[in-house]
């Protein structure tokens, strides 16, 4: 089933993303990526020592969420905005120490298959 992405779609996406984020449960998060993923973040960069930050399918992404997120422990995230494509979404939101964030996501079915994290001067730590 190919997943067509509207603004309604997408904020029910976002808001369910939020709830699983901030639940610290990374089985619900996971759940929603496909096994050959690929994600890019600079806060991926940092801990990880690879410059490209890139962790490439599920496996990998879990390997990368169970350590660096753990170092978080009052991680949070607050849905501010959101925004649909064809088949991606942007969701704008505030992390645990207040910087903005933008997470663009690109489906194929009903689950992820790539996406990047972009930060402003407020990076997370």
């Amino acid at each position: 089933m190919m997943i067509r992405m509207d603004l309604a779609c997408a904020r029910q996406f976002a808001s369910r993303w939020q709830d699983d984020w901030n639940s610290h449960d990374l089985d619900r998060v996971l759940a929603h990526y496909a096994e050959d993923v690929v994600f890019s973040s600079p806060m991926i960069a940092r801990p990880t020592g690879d410059p490209a930050g890139t962790p490439h399918g599920k496996a990998a992404l879990r390997a990368y969420w169970t350590t660096g997120p753990r170092k978080i422990p009052g991680l949070e995230f607050e849905v501010m905005d959101v925004r649909a494509g064809v088949d991606a979404l942007v969701i704008d939101y505030r992390d645990q120490i207040g910087g903005r964030v933008y997470e663009v996501l690109a489906f194929r079915d009903v689950l992820i298959v790539s996406g990047f994290g972009a930060y402003g001067e407020t990076a997370a730590v």
